[in-house]
Order: C-alpha cells, then sequence, then structure tokens
C-alpha cells in the first residue's frame, strides 16, 4: 500500500524484501566418469534413421564415448598419451558428429570432448556439423554444441599447425581441402546473416547469434544459462528471444565499438520512442514495463554515454520516477539508470524527485530502488548527509535522536524500529526513546543481502559516523553474528577497506570482537573477516588474537576453518617460540608498511 509522510504516531512496519528478477536455469548434469581403459571403437549407431529425421544414436556408441571422456580426463594433462587418445576419440566424434549433438546425453558429452580437441579434429567435426546446420542449432541439445564448438575459438585460432602428413592426405580426400577455423567461423556467420530473422528468433537458434556476436567481437560474456517460453513476437525488437541477442550485441559493442553502440543504442530508444504515441507520456514507458523489452532498456541504460543519458532522463523518465519506482517490472530499469549515473547533473533533479518517496518505495517492496540511489551518491558524493536522513526517517529511528544508534540492526534486516524491537506504538503518543538493555539483549536478526550492500554504501560515504556509533553499540555476540552471516561479512569488510573510516574508528568497533575470535575462526564467514582482521592487525594487536586463539588451540585445529586460521596465524610458532613469532610478524609488518608507503607515493 502506498505511503505518504510519515506521521509520528504511525505503526512500524517490516519492509519487504523485494522481488527476483532472475534468469537461471539448471546446469546440465553430467554422466558419472567411468573406469579408465583403452576404449574400443563404437558400433555403428545411424542405421536407423529416427522419427524426428536425426540419426539415432545406439546404447553401445554413448557407451563407449562416456567411457572415452572419461578417460580423457584421468590421462595425464601433459605429453603424448592424451593428445593422441583425444584425436582418436574425435576422430569417430566426426563419424557420428548428428546423432551425438542431437542426443540429450551425447551433446553433453560431445560438448566435453571439444574441449580436449586440437585445431584440426575441431575443423573436421564442425565441417560434419556444418551441412545439418540449421537442424543442429535450432536443436534443444545442438545448439549447445554449436555453442562448445564457437568458444573453443579463442583458444584455437592462434595454434600452430599440426604436422601430420597422413592427416593432410586424408584431409584432401574426396570431399576437398579442409577449411580453416577462420573459414569455418566466417561461413557460420554469413548462413546465420542469410536468415538473421530466423535465427534470432527461435528460442534455440538465437544462442548462435549471441555466441557468435562474442567470438567474432573478441569478448566472451559470463555465461548464459537462460530457458526461455513463450509465442514470438513480430517485431525483432519487442521480441522476447531476438531481444537477447540484442543486449549481447549492445555488451561486445560497449566494450570493442563504443561508436556503433551509440548507434545501436539511439535505434533502439528512437523505434521504441515512436510507438504507441500517448498524450499520457512518452511511450517509452510502455516499454519499460514491460517483461521483455524493459531488459533490453536496462542494457541500454548501461551502455549509454553521460550525456546520452542525460537527454534520456530529460525526455522520458522526469517526472515518472515515483511511478515507475513503484511497478514491479519498470522499478528494474529504473535501478539501472541510477547505476549508470556518474555526474551530480544528473544526479540532482533524479534525487530531488524520487527521495521523497524512499518509506513508500520501501513500504511496496523494491527496496533495490533505494540501494542504487543510495549506491549512486556514493559514486558521486553528492546528497549524502540528506540520504542517510531520509533513510534514518523512513526506518523511524530519525527521532528521538537516542534511536539512532539502531540504526544498523534496521539497515542490516530492513525492518522498521517498531517492528524490529516488537513495540505496540499507544494512540497520542510519539515515538518512545531508545531503550539500551532492550537492544543489547535481542540477537542480532537475519542480515539481508540488500541491507548488507546499503551498510557498505553507506560506510563509504565521506562521513560514516552515524553507522559507526551503531555499530559500536553492537554487543561481542550481536557484532559476531553480523561477522559470520554470508551477506552481513561484507559490512566488516567495508570496515577494513573503506577510506572514509579512520584507524582510530575501524579500533573502536573492532575491539568488540575481543572474547569472540574463536568463534569467528571456526565459522566460515567469519574465518574469513578474522584473515582479513589480522592481514590489517598491527603487531599488539595480533599479540592479544594470537594469545586468545592459543587459549583454544586444540579445538581450531580440529575445525575444518579453524586450522587454516591457525596456520595463518602461524599459532604452534606463538605458543611453542614466542620470540621468534614475534620477529617474522614484525618482519612481515615492516614489509607491509613499506608496500603501503610505495603504493601512497
Amino acid at each position: 500500500m502506498g505511503l505518504g509522510p510519515r506521521s509520528p504516531h504511525r505503526a512500524g512496519r517490516r519492509f519487504p524484501a523485494g522481488g527476483k528478477r532472475g534468469r537461471g536455469a539448471k546446469g546440465s548434469g553430467r554422466p558419472p566418469p567411468g573406469r579408465r581403459q583403452p576404449p574400443c571403437p563404437p558400433p555403428d549407431g545411424s542405421s536407423e534413421p529416427a522419427l524426428d529425421a536425426h540419426p539415432h544414436l545406439s546404447p553401445e556408441a554413448l557407451g563407449y564415448f562416456r567411457q572415452a571422456l572419461s578417460a580423457l580426463k584421468e590421462a595425464p594433462e601433459t605429453g603424448e598419451e592424451r593428445e593422441l587418445m583425444a584425436h582418436n576419440v574425435l576422430k569417430e566424434v566426426e563419424a557420428q558428429a548428428l546423432a551425438l549433438a542431437t542426443n540429450r546425453t551425447g551433446s553433453e558429452i560431445m560438448q566435453e570432448l571439444l574441449g580436449f580437441s586440437s585445431l584440426k579434429p575441431l575443423c573436421r567435426v564442425w565441417a560434419a556439423l556444418r551441412s545439418s546446420l540449421r537442424s543442429v542449432a535450432c536443436h534443444r541439445c545442438g545448439v549447445h554444441v554449436l555453442q562448445s564448438a564457437l568458444l573453443q575459438v579463442p583458444r584455437l585460432l592462434g595454434s600452430p599447425a599440426e604436422k601430420e602428413e597422413d592427416v593432410e592426405e586424408e584431409e584432401n580426400g574426396k570431399d576437398g581441402p579442409l577449411e580453416t577455423l577462420e573459414e569455418l567461423v566466417l561461413g557460420l556467420a554469413s548462413e546465420v546473416c542469410d536468415d538473421f530473422l530466423f535465427y534470432c528468433g527461435d528460442t534455440h537458434g538465437s544462442f548462435v547469434v549471441r555466441t557468435l556476436l562474442q567470438v567474432l567481437g573478441g569478448t566472451l560474456l559470463e555465461s548464459e544459462r537462460a530457458r526461455h517460453r513463450g509465442s514470438q513476437s513480430p517485431v525483432f525488437i519487442t521480441d522476447k528471444i531476438s531481444s537477447f541477442c540484442l543486449q549481447v550485441a549492445l555488451q561486445i559493442l560497449h566494450r570493442k565499438r563504443p561508436q556503433l553502440c551509440a548507434h545501436l543504442c539511439g535505434a533502439v530508444i528512437g523505434y521504441l520512442s515512436s510507438r504507441n504515441p500517448s498524450a499520457n507520456g512518452s511511450p517509452l514507458l510502455l516499454f519499460l514495463r514491460d517483461q521483455t523489452s524493459s531488459r533490453l532498456l536496462e542494457q541500454v541504460l548501461l551502455v549509454l554515454e553521460p550525456r546520452k543519458l542525460q537527454s534520456l532522463f530529460e525526455d522520458h523518465f522526469r517526472g515518472q520516477l515515483q511511478a515507475l519506482a513503484a511497478h514491479p517490472i519498470a522499478n528494474f530499469p529504473l535501478q539501472r539508470l541510477l547505476d549508470a549515473i556518474t555526474t551530480p547533473e544528473l544526479l540532482s533533479p533524479v534525487f530531488e524527485e524520487l527521495s521523497p518517496a524512499l518509506e513508500a518505495v520501501l513500504a511496496q517492496g523494491h527496496p533495490g530502488v533505494v540501494i542504487a540511489l543510495v549506491g549512486a551518491c556514493r559514486r558521486v558524493g553528492a546528497h549524502q548527509a540528506q540520504v542517510l536522513q531520509l533513510l534514518l526517517e523512513a526506518f523511524h529511528c530519525a527521532e528521538p535522536s537516542s534511536r539512532q544508534v539502531a540504526c544498523v540492526p534496521l539497515f542490516a534486516t530492513l525492518m522498521a524500529y517498531e517492528v524490529y524491537y516488537g513495540l505496540l506504538e499507544e494512540g497520542g503518543a510519539g515515538p518512545a526513546e531508545h531503550q539500551v538493555d532492550m537492544a543489547t539483549a535481542r540477537a542480532l536478526g537475519d542480515v539481508t543481502v540488500l541491507g548488507s550492500l546499503l551498510l557498505q554504501h553507506l560506510l563509504h560515504f565521506s562521513s560514516p559516523g552515524i553507522i559507526l556509533q551503531s555499530l559500536g553499540a553492537l554487543t561481542g555476540p550481536q557484532l559476531l553474528t553480523l561477522a559470520q552471516s554470508p551477506a552481513g561479512s561484507h559490512v566488516l569488510d567495508a570496515i577494513l577497506t573503506s577510506p572514509s573510516v579512520t584507524r582510530k574508528q575501524r579500533r573502536r568497533v573492532l575491539k568488540t570482537l575481543k572474547g569472540q575470535y574463536v568463534a569467528l575462526a571456526c565459522s566460515r564467514h567469519g574465518s574469513r573477516v578474522l584473515d582479513a582482521i589480522w592481514s590489517g592487525a598491527a603487531l599488539g594487536a595480533r599479540k592479544e588474537i594470537a594469545a586468545e586463539l592459543g587459549e583454544r588451540n586444540q579445538e581450531l585445529i580440529r575445525d575444518p576453518f579453524g586450522h587454516h586460521v591457525a596456520r595463518n596465524v602461524a599459532l604452534t610458532t606463538f605458543l611453542k617460540r614466542r620470540e621468534a613469532w614475534e620477529q617474522q610478524q614484525g618482519a612481515v609488518a615492516k614489509r607491509r608498511r613499506a608496500l603501503n608507503s610505495i603504493l601512497e607515493d
């Protein structure tokens, strides 16, 4: 429900954690490894055509390739044994390439086998599939084989040609000379271009287009594992499948050809802005609320140059930010706009328009918008004090001022003051003063990922004093819980790395962990925090940490995380040869000071 300005009598609330917007899919399962032994040639697996017109792969052939893959994995990484074995196996792959590529398990095995391939075997397998390009590219299993083959190109493109005369003779047989890898890639690109709209619009074929863009652009992006369903739209730019090809193209062009990227961004914005004209605002607003087009616009926002981003805001976003922040889909492209802001000229009007609705946006379950705005304030270095004050008000800990010391638990858990402490406000009564006894008796709540990000941004503000005071008010067990949390541990990282936190402030917060070092060391995430504290600690602080850990040395040694900390601290040396340990640590501290001096110069 929408909220206006906060009244001092308003009941507390728990802010929803926010909606998810991901495109992950299950990874491919892999067959169990077999026993290593010289594989026997597979029986002919293509005697009977399958009902879907793809060759049939017999169970015996599948078993052979599974066993061959297992043997390759177990063979020594260097030496002729694995090279010869890979060459022989890939000869068999070539003979049954189409049957393997279009079989679910065979496709997975073939993808891994291509990772062992040298230049010429890959070219032979590729050539074997080329005659059935459309069939393979639009097959749910075959497309991943083509992707795997394309992704070998950066590894093999510069590799020296193999000097195997017998192979050369065979390659120059009835089918003529074998094409080079460059020719095969360009040939594939040419065939895809000839029917570009078809491949971009096909659920599976679009993966080939996107991988080709990466290989031809010389930039491999993070793996895309999305699975998409739904009917196709007749418009290329708003099509559910084709849109992903444009997103990849924008990322590649942004890195390699910025001018072309700017041109493509302009074309996308121009086209979408010309659709569905309305007197109620920019036509682009309709596409910001669309599940498919909004993803494309998110990518456009991330690669636009600052001047064009400013124009886009003026022409299409101004006056609409609060409505976009409240929308279940449009709030995501708004977050990308905020992520892309790098100038105070753009941040100021955005902040002025969006900041009055901070509490309402949180209550609507879109905290990502608020975190992105805070991140923009951190990045640009403007409006930091204002946004912090608005956050204190939104979480009901601005007034009375005694409540401000509780802001870290509230921000970390994304809960308003009354909800976090379970208070019931009495009608007509103002907000109650903060009760220290109540705060220290309560265990720290579950730290959210977005709450952790919010605190990390605030700790990098130019004046993080309020956050540090709140951290300093936490009890040892509360700070331990924060450090042991997968998300909360990164708040400790920010304390240790933020240039805005002085050594004195850092020591004041971290001293609360005294008495908690063993529990930290025996925790997956806490042990990482303790290692980071140790790396930046002076010799005196190291002595204190080592002395506390040494009291429970045997417990640390038996713990799967603790024994790594004990080794890092050189705890055995500390307990048995204290003088040698101090000399060693003194030398380490001296080297660190020298390195810091060089870095500062």
